[in-house]
């Protein structure tokens, strides 16, 4: 029997219920992809233990080889390449020179004796540099004092030419302190090689460098004039010794803006003289 509502009585609430239906079991597809990359990165593992016992060890280093990146690597104070003049060591490897760091070593420098190849295979210029070298070489073997200076100069192969680098260390020097006055010595070195390259009519650039030592304040001069003014120094001393002025192409000072030894600019292999015979 239905209950009538009075005038002033309030209508009844309507209630609506909300009801979300989850799927059970449902947590997205990120598991997957974590998955896929286990199983990746097993079937690698498993591939690379294989490999490792079904293959020899020239086998296996051919293999390293094949996946070793190609790019070639060049220092500005790398010296030859691989096989080059010094087997792509750098005049910064261990050898005799005697310097504050007590490095020692018994490295050796090899001349080539003869080149072969046509024009079009650069083996003119090939041969040309090593009879270049050759030619320095038994000079500098002439006499027993050439034969102990023959430590300070380095021969390397550049693309311009044959450049021969007179080294200075803890018990050599090219010039007097400070100076663009030569030792003996270096006047010794400086005859040889005007003798060396008398023969070749190729053209000469010199270039002077210095270490990193500043001057003592309130003296006159830099290291840019000094190493410039050493080189025309050598220029002049070659000249004297035989070699015609119209072979000089180029003298330079670069003072200590290309350094032999980067890590220790006050080093005194950083001063050095280097002359190019130019193809």
């Amino acid at each position: 029997m239905a209950v009538k509502r009075g005038k002033n009585d309030l209508p009844k609430p309507i209630i609506v219920k909300k009801i979300t239906v989850v799927a059970a079991g449902h947590h997205g597809g990120a598991w997957k992809v974590a998955y896929a990359d286990f199983v990746t990165a097993m079937m690698a593992f498993f591939l690379l233990l294989w490999i490792l016992g079904a293959t020899t060890e020239k086998q296996r280093k051919g293999i390293a080889d094949y996946f070793t990146p190609t790019l070639v690597k060049n220092k500005d104070a790398s010296a030859g390449s691989a096989a080059g003049l010094l087997g792509g060591s750098s005049l910064t490897d261990s050898d005799d020179y005697p310097h504050r760091a007590g490095q020692t070593g018994t490295r050796s420098l090899t001349i080539p004796r003869d080149a072969t190849g046509g024009p079009k295979e650069g083996g003119s210029k090939i041969k040309r540099n090593a009879q270049t070298k050759e030619a320095l070489e038994k000079k500098l073997q002439s006499t027993e004092q050439l034969r102990k200076l023959a430590k300070q100069v380095r021969l390397v192969d550049t693309t311009q030419g044959v450049r021969i680098d007179l080294v200075d260390d803890a018990d050599f020097s090219m010039f007097r302190l400070g100076t663009t006055v030569l030792t003996p010595d270096a006047a010794q070195l400086i005859d040889a090689i005007a003798q060396a390259v008398a023969a070749d009519q190729g053209r000469l650039t010199i270039r002077g460098h210095t270490d990193a030592l500043p001057y003592k304040s309130g003296t006159y001069g830099n290291n840019w004039s000094l190493s410039a003014g050493r080189a025309e120094a050598t220029r002049q001393a070659l000249m004297r010794d035989g070699v015609v002025e119209d072979r000089f192409s180029r003298i330079e000072g670069v003072a200590d803006k290309e350094l032999l030894i980067p890590t220790d600019p006050h080093d005194p292999r950083n001063r050095r003289i280097s002359i190019t015979v130019l193809d």
